[in-house]
């Protein structure tokens, strides 16, 4: 490896300082001094802004002294050499890099030096270096290398730093790929080791808290570019590839400055960390924006610097994708006989890879930059884009230009690429890549990279629209039918499946605007659908479905859909079938690519049950809307039927349903009712309070029904129990007798997301919430939990809002605050102390924030006037929220 450093004599004395070291033994004091001092002088060069690649290898050139400093004492350079490996190797060696040692004998000589070994490395540590080490043999290196391409990759790179260079250069020469993994192979395993890290960050550049080092586009991957070109060609630096035209001189300037960047956001992540730190969590993205010189004042300025980050690691990404392939066409196809077949007159297929026919297509006919695409989704067969046609389609992104966007023939082909039956979200994926679509479509290109800094968008934008159109694309394909067995059944009845890809494009298209994303999206949507000559129709539902994305999942999570009322307003919104059908896949898509996490059985279930209300309720026609007494009968009617097995109606369910309301029979359905009924009639007063669990109700959760003689903290001392049992509350509804008991279910998931499963687990549940509510007047301890360390880099403050529901005769409490441990066991509490009665629960959770939407009542079950109550609501809220 070339020298890492030219010429230290200016810095030495400032960086290195050999007068501390003096000593026979060595002082491990003044090896600390001197490492604590050199670590200084970098830091400071850091921030004074010195070029990275001089910082971080003038850092391996430090430690290169300390390291030959000590080992003189201790060790025998006859019979052993001192050899850096891994990142020190190279040289990138960061504030908390791993020093990574191998110390190379000759053979027999291990027993003899172990000793001395020992004391060496024992000493290194005492200086205060994490050192990473192994002690090997020439025969060793070459046993193990042979074995495993971790080591064989490490030895690549492997650097002398003291001691028998003969040694070393057998080593160098016995493990080189003329002896073991040549190129072929080393090249297949690296990619395949690539593809293998990446899927481990679900194959995206832009995940929320990104891995600087080894997630895609990351300084991994410019790595491995760096080892297969030493591997084949011996190229000592990537400029090499220059030379060999497998980069051009503003490809290898982009990779150097993506390098850099990388680089330097490693270096402030160990600075800020104080450890070896390669996420970039979110305790540290506002810290480092600052480095970077974002404002650090609200969110504005870390989300700029991540939209840097982003646009780097996908310039990265690009130019690894291309470096491979041509590493692919020159490894593994260069023996192969070569076969090229032409495809059209501007295209062929050469070993399986679609490439233009000669270098002036693009030129000559510029709608092929759209053609190709579509190309590839007509002949699966073809396996990629050969590097050199990727790199002319990215010098030929200018030709996209207003008149492009404007001809009908560029307008025809997009068209046709969206209408295609295969591979619409994975070539709309390569389009991103490669700069078209983003060329093609001006308001996709001004979100690229952009972040929110919140838990609940954990991509990008651009990522989560992509991720959007592959949710549909999904709904349609077999694999994915017992995932989504509505949307499979739904996506059948649409007329144009274009339609709803457009929709899901636009949907979130104006975020980082200034006004409401949902109205300028759907200008956008529809100025976009009218310029491709799409229908007055087909253009008015993409822009409806834009501007009103977020209707279905709102209404869902925060109106009690259980009320006829509530389906009829939101079945006059929608209007008809075709609206509610698009609309339904458009949510499920958004809610799944906005955050998986967010996605569960519940959440599948409420969005499932509001569009199969809402179809009823049009099928029935809006103006003939669903009575009420009439939905109470026919549940009845149901219910009854499953009690006694189809027959009539018998003494003992009618004198138990007597004594309920009919909010009752609105709330629950007639397989709930029937449940809770045939418990009834088992339960004496003597064995109360009676708790039922079901595993997996049709709500999509675990069904937890309580009923017991009425008592006013019924509802604080479950919320706090369900807390303790780590179990998350997704829906509470809380009903009375008109004899002196009450009803309340309380839906519930593991913290997974999943049901409620296992007998002793179960059991676990039952048991608790018996014993606590068998002792209503004695107090039950808190959850003891550490707010996770996500939640503690957000300040959202509490607001609690009061609304009043006059058909319901009820108050609305809006609860928004940050998300904490214990959240609704604190509400149940303040209800508790302002002698409030609580009916329903809305939870709602959306990623650090929490909305909450509670339906109360007065201890007498009237609406809530008195200020002073309200604001006693609002204080404890506040105040317990607090201190949690």
């Amino acid at each position: 490896m070339p020298c890492l450093v030219k010429d230290m004599t200016v810095e030495e004395s400032l960086l290195f300082d050999k007068t501390s070291l003096a000593g026979d033994p060595p002082e491990v004091n003044g090896f600390k001094h001197a490492l604590g001092r050199g670590d200084r002088y970098l830091t400071s060069q850091f921030e004074a802004g010195t070029a990275i690649r001089e910082i971080i290898y003038k850092r391996a050139w430090l430690i290169d002294q300390l390291l030959s400093s000590a080992w003189d004492y201790y060790m025998d350079s006859e019979a052993t050499a001192l050899v850096a490996v891994g990142g020190y190797g190279r040289g990138d060696l960061l504030p908390a890099s791993d020093v990574d040692l191998m110390l190379l004998i000759k053979p027999r000589r291990k027993k003899y030096l172990k000793s001395n070994i020992e004391a060496f490395l024992a000493f290194l540590w005492d200086m205060g270096l994490d050192v990473g080490h192994s002690v090997r043999t020439v025969k060793d290196c070459v046993q193990e290398a042979k074995s495993d391409i971790t080591v064989a990759t490490n030895l690549m790179e492997a650097r002398l730093i003291i001691g028998n260079a003969a040694l070393f250069e057998t080593m160098s020469k016995m493990t080189g790929p003329k002896k073991i993994w040549p190129s072929r192979k080393f090249f297949a395993a690296k990619w395949e080791e690539q593809a293998t890290r990446h899927r481990k960050y679900h194959n995206s550049e832009n995940n929320l808290e990104p891995n600087v080092k080894e997630g895609p586009g990351g300084l991994r991957d410019i790595q491995v570019i760096g080892w297969v070109a030493k591997r084949h060609f011996g190229a000592e630096r990537l400029r090499d590839l220059v030379k060999h035209d497998f980069l051009s001189q503003g490809e290898y300037d982009s990779l150097n400055r993506g390098h850099n960047f990388l680089w330097r956001v490693r270096y402030a992540l160990h600075i800020i960390s104080g450890r070896r730190e390669d996420r970039l969590l979110f305790d540290h993205q506002k810290h480092v924006a600052a480095k970077f010189g974002f404002s650090t004042d609200g969110n504005s300025g870390v989300e700029q610097f991540m939209k840097l980050y982003y646009q780097t690691v996908k310039e990265i990404s690009r130019l690894n994708e291309m470096l491979l392939q041509h590493f692919q066409e020159e490894i593994i196809y260069a023996r192969r006989r070569e076969t090229i077949r032409p495809l059209n007159n501007r295209f062929r297929i050469r070993n399986d890879f679609i490439e233009v026919k000669n270098r002036q297509v693009f030129k000559k006919y510029p709608i092929a930059l759209l053609e190709i695409f579509l190309l590839l989704q007509q002949n699966q067969s073809i396996k990629g884009v050969r590097a050199s046609t990727v790199r002319l389609i990215r010098e030929s992104l200018n030709l996209i230009d207003d008149g492009f966007r404007a001809d009908i023939k560029s307008q025809s082909l997009f068209l046709e690429i969206i209408r295609q039956p295969h591979r619409v979200g994975h070539e709309l994926r390569r389009m991103h890549k490669y700069g078209v679509l983003g060329a093609y479509m001006p308001e996709f290109a001004k979100i690229e990279g952009l972040m929110q800094f919140d838990l609940f968008h954990i991509y990008t934008v651009d990522e989560h629209i992509l991720f959007v159109i592959r949710n549909m694309r999904r709904f349609g394909l077999a694999e994915y039918r017992e995932q989504y067995p509505l949307c499979w059944q739904v996506l059948e009845q649409i007329p144009k499946q274009e339609l709803l890809y457009f929709a899901g494009m636009f949907h979130d298209m104006a975020k980082g605007r200034h006004g409401d994303h949902s109205s300028l999206g759907s200008r956008d949507a529809l100025e976009f659908c009218k310029r491709h000559h799409l229908s007055e129709y087909d253009a008015q539902l993409v822009a409806w479905l834009v501007e009103h994305h977020l209707l279905m999942s709102k209404t869902a999570q925060r109106e009690d859909i259980e009320d006829p009322e509530v389906i009829n307003g939101f079945a006059k919104k929608v209007g008809d079938r075709i609206h509610l059908n698009y609309l339904y896949l458009l949510t499920v898509a958004d809610i799944n690519g906005t955050n998986p996490q967010l996605w569960n059985s519940w959440k599948d279930a409420l969005i499932a049950d509001l569009y199969n209300k809402t179809l009823s309720a049009l099928r029935r026609g809006l103006e003939n809307p669903i009575n009420k007494k009439e939905l109470i009968a026919d549940r009845k009617t149901r219910s009854m039927a499953i009690i006694n097995n189809g027959s009539q109606a018998d003494a003992d369910t009618e004198a138990i349903w007597s004594y309920l309301s009919e909010d009752y029979f609105l709330r629950y359905s007639a397989t709930e009712i029937a449940w809770h009924t045939r418990a009834l009639m088992k339960y004496s007063a003597e064995r109360l309070p009676m708790i039922l669990l079901r595993e997996e109700t049709e709500r999509g959760a675990t069904a937890l029904f309580i009923y017991m003689h009425d008592h006013d903290n019924i509802f604080s001392r479950v919320s706090r129990t369900l807390d303790l049992l780590d179990l998350n509350v997704v829906d509470a509804r809380i009903m009375n007798s008109n004899h002196g008991y009450t009803l309340d279910t309380f839906s519930v998931l593991e913290k997974s997301g999943t049901t409620v499963k296992g007998r002793e687990r179960k059991k676990e549940i039952t048991s608790a919430l018996k014993q606590n509510l068998l002792s209503l007047d004695k107090p039950i301890r808190h959850a003891d939990r550490l707010r996770p360390r996500r939640l503690q880099h957000f300040s959202i403050p509490t607001r609690v809002n009061f609304s009043i529901d006059e058909k319901n005769k009820r108050n609305i409490m809006e609860v928004s605050a940050m998300d904490r441990p214990g959240f609704l066991s604190s509400v149940g509490t303040a209800l508790e102390h302002c002698r409030t009665r609580l009916q329903a629960a809305k939870i709602a959770t959306y990623g650090e924030r929490v909305e909450d939407i509670f339906f109360i009542t007065d201890r007498n079950n009237r609406v809530i006037t008195d200020a002073v109550k309200l604001k006693c609501l609002t204080d404890t809220i506040t105040m317990s929220l607090s201190m949690n």
